[in-house]
C-alpha cells in the first residue's frame, strides 16, 4: 500500500512538471527577409544574444519562444529523471538531421539532453543548498555532419527551493542576563536562527520565534527574536537564574514548517534592594581595662541578603560613646563591624558602656532609592585590671646642702594602687642610678635620706629612680624620677688660679697724681717673659 502512495506521489510529480512545462505562452509570427532560426524553450525569458541594431531596423524579429532560463526542483527522487525542459529550433520541422547538444556544468552527468526532442532531464538529486544554479549551452548541430547549424545559445538551470532544512541556532546555547526587579518589557538578549533554504522563494527561511518553556517570565518578539522581561517584581534572592527555550520555526511558523530549538540561560543580576540586619538586636562584651590603644574588643555582624558590593555594610558608633573611647571599622573579609580602642581604659573612672552601632550600606542604588541601614546595642562591660601603682608625679625635685647631715630627710615620694584591691605600697631605689649609694628610701611612707656626705664642688646634681612595688602582687611596679639638687654653703677660701709679679715706673712716686701724667702697675704671671 505504501508502495502504491509513493507510485501516485511520483506520478503527480511528473503531471505537475507536465504542466509547468506546457502550460507556458507560445507566439510566433511568419519569418521576414530570410530571418535566422532560434532555439525555443518552454520558458519565458529574455535572451542573452540579441540582434544588433541594424538587424532591429532592417528586419523584424519573430516572436517565438524567448528564453535563457529554467527550473528544477530540488530534492526530487523519483524513479525516472525528472523533466527540466525543452530545447527548439524553427529548423525542427520533423527534419531527422536535426541534433540537440548540450554542454556546460553537469552537461551529460547531471543533466542529459535527448538529441533527437531537445527534452533536458536532470538524473540526479539536486541539492539548491549545495549548488542553486547551472550554466549550460545549447546547440543544434547537422546529425550527418556535426556541424553547427546555429551559434551555441547559454542558458541558466536554477535549482528551486523546498523547505529541506530546519533553523538551526548557530551561536546556542545563549546566557543572557537582567536586573532584578526590573520593568516588564526590558530587553534580556537576543537571539538568532538561519535556515539555509531560500530567503527568497517562498517561506522556506522566514522564521517566527517563540518561548516553549520560560513563560510567564519572560516573553520574546516572534520577528525580532529579542527576549523581554514578561513579569514584574522578579527577585534575585528568591531566585537567581531562569531556563529559557526558544524555538524558531519557518514558513512563517504554519503547520507544517521545520523548527529548531536553543536554551537560554538567564541570570537575574544583584541589586540593593535589602537593607542590613544585625542578628541580634544587643550584643555584650566583657573587655579588661588593660587592653591596648586598636586593639578589638569586640565583633558584630549585620548581614545583608544582597552580594557583591550591594552587601557592604559600613559601621559607626551613633551614641554612649561622649568620651570617644571607642572607634568601628569594617572587616573586608567578613564584613562583621570591629569595635577598638582610641584611648585607654579606666575602670576606676567608668565601669561599662552603653553604645549605639549602625551598619549603613556604602552602594546606594537608583532603583530602589537606598541606602539602608540597621542599628543595635552594644554593652561594653569594662573588667577591673591589677594595675601597677601611681606616682602623684612623674618626675619629683629636691634640693639638700652640702653640709646636711646623714640621715637628712630630703624629700618624699608617694605613689598608689588604684585598683579595688587598694594594695599596699613598696618604695625602692633602682641602685643602677645610685652607684654610690648616697641615698636611702623609707619602704614603707617613700622618705629619701641622705646616706653619704655630699660636696656640691665635686656633684651638684643627683638624678635617681624610685619604684613603687605593690605588696600583693611584685610583679607590679611604677618608676618614677627624683633629681635631687646639692646647695652650696661658704665652705672654701678664694685661691689665686696662679702667682703673679709686679713692675712699677721708675720715677714714680707714691700717690702721686699730676696733670695727666699716669702710672701703671703691670701684673703678670711670673712664668711669662717681659
Amino acid at each position: 500500500m505504501l508502495k502504491r502512495g509513493e507510485e501516485m506521489q511520483r506520478d503527480l510529480w511528473t503531471s505537475l512538471l507536465l504542466v509547468w512545462i506546457t502550460c507556458v505562452q507560445y507566439s510566433s509570427m511568419a519569418p521576414l527577409n530570410n530571418q535566422s532560426q532560434s532555439l525555443q524553450t518552454a520558458s519565458a525569458m529574455i535572451p542573452r544574444n540579441r540582434p544588433s541594431e541594424g538587424q532591429r531596423i532592417l528586419s523584424r524579429a519573430k516572436r517565438g519562444w524567448v528564453w535563457n532560463q529554467m527550473f528544477v526542483l530540488e530534492e526530487f527522487s523519483g524513479p525516472d529523471p525528472i523533466l527540466v525542459g525543452r530545447l527548439h529550433t524553427d529548423l525542427d520541422m520533423g527534419n531527422k538531421n536535426i541534433k540537440y547538444v548540450l554542454a556546460g556544468e553537469g552537461a551529460g552527468t547531471i543533466f542529459a539532453i535527448n538529441e533527437r526532442t531537445g527534452d533536458i532531464h536532470a538524473m540526479k538529486r539536486l541539492d539548491r543548498e549545495e549548488k542553486a544554479e547551472y550554466t549550460l549551452t545549447a546547440q543544434v548541430i547537422d546529425r550527418d555532419t556535426d556541424k553547427p547549424l546555429e551559434p551555441p545559445s547559454e542558458f541558466i538551470i536554477k535549482v528551486q527551493d523546498i523547505n529541506d532544512n530546519p533553523p538551526q541556532f548557530i551561536e546556542g546555547p545563549y546566557k543572557g542576563s537582567v536586573p532584578e526587579m526590573s520593568q516588564v518589557g526590558t530587553s534580556v538578549t537576543r537571539v538568532t536562527a538561519t535556515d539555509a533554504d531560500d530567503p527568497v522563494y517562498g517561506n522556506s527561511a522566514r522564521l517566527v520565534y517563540s518561548i516553549l518553556e520560560g513563560q510567564p517570565y519572560f516573553s520574546i518578539d516572534q520577528t525580532t527574536a529579542i527576549i523581554r522581561v514578561a513579569l514584574a517584581g522578579m527577585d534575585r534572592e528568591m531566585r537567581e537564574e531562569y531556563l529559557v527555550v526558544i524555538q524558531a520555526k519557518d514558513m512563517g511558523g504554519h503547520m507544517g514548517g521545520l523548527s529548531g530549538t536553543t536554551t537560554v540561560t538567564v541570570t537575574l543580576t544583584d541589586i540593593n534592594d535589602n537593607p542590613p540586619k544585625f542578628s541580634k538586636g544587643s550584643y555584650e562584651f566583657t573587655i579588661p581595662e588593660d587592653l591596648g590603644i586598636g586593639k578589638p574588643g569586640g565583633r558584630v555582624k549585620a548581614n545583608d541578603r544582597d552580594i557583591g558590593e550591594n552587601a557592604k555594610s559600613a559601621y559607626s558608633i551613633i551614641g554612649g560613646d561622649e568620651r570617644d573611647v571607642f572607634e568601628i571599622v569594617t572587616d573586608a573579609q567578613t564584613q562583621e563591624g570591629i569595635l577598638r580602642l582610641k584611648k585607654p581604659l579606666d575602670f576606676e573612672s567608668k565601669k561599662s558602656y552603653n553604645l549605639t552601632v549602625v551598619a549603613t550600606n556604602i552602594r546606594a542604588d537608583s532603583i530602589t532609592g537606598g541606602p539602608y541601614m540597621d542599628q543595635a546595642t552594644v554593652k561594653i562591660i569594662i573588667e577591673d585590671a591589677d594595675e601597677p601603682p601611681v606616682f602623684t608625679k612623674s618626675a619629683y625635685l629636691f634640693d639638700v646642702h652640702e653640709n646636711a647631715a646623714i640621715n637628712t630627710v630630703i624629700g618624699a615620694v608617694a605613689a598608689r594602687d588604684q585598683d579595688a584591691t587598694h594594695s599596699q605600697v613598696r618604695y625602692f631605689i633602682d641602685r643602677h642610678t645610685d652607684l654610690e649609694r648616697q641615698f636611702n628610701i623609707n619602704v614603707d611612707d617613700g622618705k629619701i635620706t641622705l646616706a653619704k656626705p655630699l660636696d656640691r664642688e665635686t656633684d651638684m646634681w643627683h638624678n635617681i629612680t624610685v619604684t613603687a612595688t605593690e605588696v600583693r602582687n611584685h610583679s607590679q611596679i611604677s618608676r618614677a624620677i627624683v633629681a635631687i639638687k646639692v646647695l652650696d654653703i661658704n665652705d672654701n677660701a678664694p685661691e689665686f688660679a696662679t702667682e703673679y709679679e709686679a713692675f712699677l715706673c721708675e720715677n714714680g712716686k707714691p700717690g702721686q697724681v699730676r696733670g695727666i701724667s699716669m702710672y701703671f702697675l703691670i701684673l703678670r704671671p711670673l712664668t711669662q717673659s717681659p
